[in-house]
């Protein structure tokens, strides 16, 4: 029997209350990861008014915590596959609360940096893993829905956060913004502590001391009978290297063609995540017009990933990614190439009245929606042995270009682009991005994933281990 039969008897059942319970708990984390990054966009303009700061040291300070997302997506994603997803995420949130707490208290630009440094580090390991935990935990039926809810969980927390930092500045300053954060990440700690399992696949894929007792306390709340004894697995799939398994001959091109897409996605996604706050500030709102408009574009957001969820569950997310053999676009691409556009109009837009809020909500509609794409079809990529490591080499990837985004656009701004050609310039990424994410949907083991979470990376990876196999 192989590793992932337990999963497939839970995609065949309704959820329970059990699952939607870690569900819930997963959408909330991702709220604290969204509220957590752009607590600095919120703030921005009032810090950079305080300590004086040139755009281009803006930009390295937007860039401080997303270049510690992309080292901890990359170091915290495999180390999820060896310690366990239930552990890993503990780990994060510490890191997060840390980080959160130490800025409300930063007193200067190096420090500021430092400890976004160490919160971008908790959060880039907590979104493979969160989406992880997702992915084997919902059912078939609503696997798709539910990783999209926990990418607009993302939207939703800094929706809430803008609405929140406005009276917040207002009334306590910028550092209550951050001290809010902190706090929170501690609630969520406590909630994974109290109520979040470990991964059924983790404990199948890596066999830890009482394997068979975690399992039947975890089946006994799905409301499953016990097993007697654990299924047979692959000793070679649960002790391979799993970074070497997924830049291995099986792995070595999707792998590629992914973190490409997530590079470039992330690059434009994070650009207008950080700096559409100051852009609308500096071309003559005022700072609660400038959060306001991020606001909107974050609403915008989750309104798309929405769209995008009822149009996987109408025809399925796999059949939207491959649409294209049918000579049609794929949505997930469609939504990249009218975040280009939206970003391109930008700058024809008069900086006041209702069409500026409009604009916004295109921008953060299409944005938003191309991540939620992009996250719902990760988890299909890869089989439980190795999905933390290849998740988190993906979105570690996307790190990397989320933290030269807003950092290559504060040294335009600082070389006197205008906003509106630096809109245009930063947009050019997610265009490169939908080029991979068609070559990614071409690829055997997305197509093939259709009965359940990493079927045909599966297969692949069983191949793997018969080479290696036949080599002993």
């Amino acid at each position: 029997m192989e590793t992932h039969a337990v999963a497939l008897d839970i995609d065949s059942r309704n959820m329970t209350s059990f699952q939607i319970g870690i569900v819930a708990i997963c959408v909330f984390i991702s709220s604290l990861d969204g509220f957590d990054v752009l607590s600095l966009a919120f703030t921005a303009p009032t810090i950079a008014r305080e300590w004086g700061l040139a755009p281009a040291s803006l930009g390295g300070l937007f860039s401080a915590s997303l270049a510690g997302m992309a080292i901890g997506s990359i170091v915290l994603g495999p180390i999820a596959d060896r310690i366990g997803r239930r552990v890993n995420a503990q780990l994060c949130l510490v890191l997060m609360s840390a980080g959160m707490l130490l800025s409300s208290v930063a007193g200067e630009t190096t420090q500021m940096l430092v400890f976004r440094l160490l919160t971008g580090f908790g959060i880039g390991g907590m979104v493979p893993t969160i989406n992880t935990i997702v992915a084997e935990y919902a059912s078939a039926q609503r696997r798709d829905f539910c990783i999209g809810a926990t990418t607009i969980g993302y939207s939703a927390g800094a929706t809430i956060g803008g609405l929140l930092a406005i009276p917040l500045i207002s009334h306590f300053g910028w550092r209550s913004v951050f001290l809010l954060g902190g706090l929170l990440s501690l609630v969520a700690l406590a909630a994974v502590t109290a109520m979040m399992p470990e991964s059924l696949q983790f404990i199948l894929a890596r066999r830890p001391p009482e394997a068979i007792i975690r399992m039947n306390k975890i089946l006994a709340r799905l409301g499953k009978s016990p097993l007697t004894s654990l299924p047979v697995a692959s000793e070679r799939s649960r002790s391979r290297n799993p970074i070497a398994a997924v830049v291995g001959p099986d792995f070595r091109k999707t792998t590629a063609l992914t973190c490409s897409c997530f590079f470039f996605a992330m690059m434009t996604f994070y650009f207008l995540l950080s700096w559409f706050p100051k852009a609308l500030v500096d071309l003559g709102l005022s700072i609660q017009g400038g959060v306001s408009g991020a606001v909107i574009m974050n609403m915008a957001g989750i309104a798309g990933g929405l769209f995008l969820g009822w149009a996987t569950a109408w025809c399925g997310l796999r059949t939207l990614a491959i649409a294209y053999w049918c000579g049609l676009r794929a949505l997930a691409t469609t939504y990249m190439v009218l975040t280009f556009a939206s970003c391109c109009v930008f700058g024809l837009i008069p900086v006041s009245g209702w069409m500026m809020f409009l604009e916004a909500f295109a921008i953060g509609f299409f944005a938003n929606g191309t991540i939620v794409g992009l996250f719902a079809v990760l988890p299909t990529i890869y089989p439980a042995g190795v999905r933390g490591t290849g998740a988190g080499l993906a979105m570690g990837c996307g790190r990397i270009g989320a933290a030269v985004g807003p950092f290559a656009a504060g040294l335009l701004l600082a070389g006197g682009w205008s906003y509106e050609s630096c809109f245009c310039v930063m947009a050019l990424p997610m265009l490169l991005a939908g080029v991979f994410f068609l070559a990614i949907a071409k690829q055997p083991q997305l197509v093939s994933s259709g009965q359940g979470i990493g079927d045909g990376s599966a297969a692949a990876w069983q191949r793997t281990g018969n080479a290696h196999e036949a080599q002993a």
